[in-house]
C-alpha cells in the first residue's frame, strides 16, 4: 500500500466520524464552552434584528429613534434588558426538555444518548440536520417579507428543507470533517437561530407598532423592548389653549428641544417646541379595556 492510500484512507476516516481521542471538557467549565459557543451567536443574531425591530416600530410614527431622542446607548440599555428576560424565559423552557432528554434515556437504557452519538459520527446525518435548521430559520424572514400568508404548513417545510439542503448541506458535511469545522458549525446553526427568532420578534414588534398606531392599545412586547406607553394633553405656553382639542396625545419622546407627540385621533405624528409647550395629564402604561379605540375620544 502507497503512501498516498494509507494519506487517502486515513482523511476518509477522519472526515467520517468525530476524533476518538478527543474528549470533552469536564465539570461545570465544558458545560459553559459548549453552551457559550451556541448561546453567544444566537445572543447577536437576536440582538441586531431587536435593533433593526426598534427602528422599525418608530418607522411606524414616520420618526427615526434619534428624533425622539433615543441614541445608541438607549437602545442598547433596553435590548440587554430584553435578551435577560429572554434568557430568563429559554431557561424556563430549556429545563424541562433537558429533563425529557435525561428520562427518555433512562427509560431507554442509554440507547437515546448511544443513538445521538452515532448521528453525530455520520457527518451526512448531522450535516442534514444542521441544514434543515437553518433552513427553517428562513421562514422568519419570509415571513417578515409576508411571503408566507396562505401558506399551509407543508409548504413551510418544503420550504425550509429545499433552502437548507441547497444552501447548507454540502458546507455542513466539508465543516464536519475537522473539529475546528465542527465548532464552526455550531456557530452558523447559533447565528442562525438568533437571526431566525429575531426576524420573527421583528415582524410581532412591527405588528405590534401598527395595532399601537391604530387604536392606542399597548403590548408587553413593546414594552419589554424599552417602547414607552406614554400619553399627555398638551397646551400651547402662550395661550392655554390645549392642542388638538385637548386629545391625549402618544408622547414619544423629545430631542433637541423638541417634543414628538403621535395623535392617533387624527393618525399623524407632529413636533413641536418643548419651550412654547405644556404637559398635563401624564399617563404611563394607564390601564385601557380591550375595546379601547384612541380614535373614538371624547373631548367633551
Amino acid at each position: 500500500m502507497t503512501v498516498t492510500e494509507v494519506d487517502r484512507r486515513s482523511d476518509t476516516q477522519e472526515s467520517a466520524e468525530p476524533d476518538k481521542n478527543e474528549e470533552p471538557t469536564p465539570g461545570v467549565v465544558g458545560m459553559l464552552e459548549r453552551t457559550g459557543s451556541v448561546a453567544v451567536p444566537i445572543a447577536i443574531g437576536l440582538y441586531a434584528l431587536l435593533y433593526l425591530g426598534i427602528q422599525e416600530v418608530y418607522g411606524v410614527f414616520n420618526v427615526s429613534p434619534e428624533q425622539v431622542g433615543i441614541d445608541q446607548a438607549t437602545i442598547f440599555a433596553r435590548l440587554v434588558g430584553t435578551l435577560v428576560l429572554l434568557i430568563l424565559l429559554g431557561a424556563i423552557l430549556l429545563g424541562p426538555v433537558i429533563a425529557l432528554g435525561w428520562l427518555l434515556d433512562k427509560v431507554t437504557f442509554g440507547h437515546a444518548a448511544r443513538l445521538v452519538r452515532a448521528i453525530r459520527a455520520r457527518p451526512w446525518v448531522a450535516a442534514l440536520l444542521g441544514a434543515l435548521w437553518c433552513g427553517a430559520t428562513y421562514w422568519g424572514f419570509l415571513g417578515y417579507l409576508d411571503l408566507d400568508e396562505g401558506a399551509t404548513l407543508a409548504t413551510v417545510v418544503i420550504v425550509a428543507a429545499v433552502i437548507g439542503v441547497l444552501a447548507f448541506l454540502v458546507p455542513f458535511r466539508l465543516l464536519r470533517s475537522r473539529k475546528v469545522g465542527r465548532a464552526g458549525m455550531k456557530i452558523v446553526v447559533g447565528a442562525f437561530t438568533g437571526i431566525g427568532l429575531g426576524f420573527a420578534l421583528m415582524g410581532q414588534m412591527e405588528s405590534d407598532a401598527h395595532r399601537l398606531a391604530t387604536t392606542g392599545q399597548p403590548s408587553l412586547w413593546l414594552a419589554g423592548v424599552g417602547v414607552q406607553d406614554q400619553w399627555v394633553v398638551a397646551a400651547d405656553r402662550a395661550s392655554g389653549k390645549q392642542l388638538r382639542g385637548g386629545a391625549k396625545l402618544m408622547l414619544l419622546g423629545k430631542s433637541n428641544g423638541v417634543y414628538t407627540f403621535y395623535d392617533c385621533r387624527n393618525q399623524e405624528t407632529f413636533r413641536i417646541s418643548m419651550e412654547a409647550t405644556m404637559i398635563r395629564q401624564i399617563a404611563l402604561d394607564p390601564d385601557r379595556p380591550e375595546t379601547f379605540d384612541c380614535r373614538k375620544q371624547n373631548l367633551g
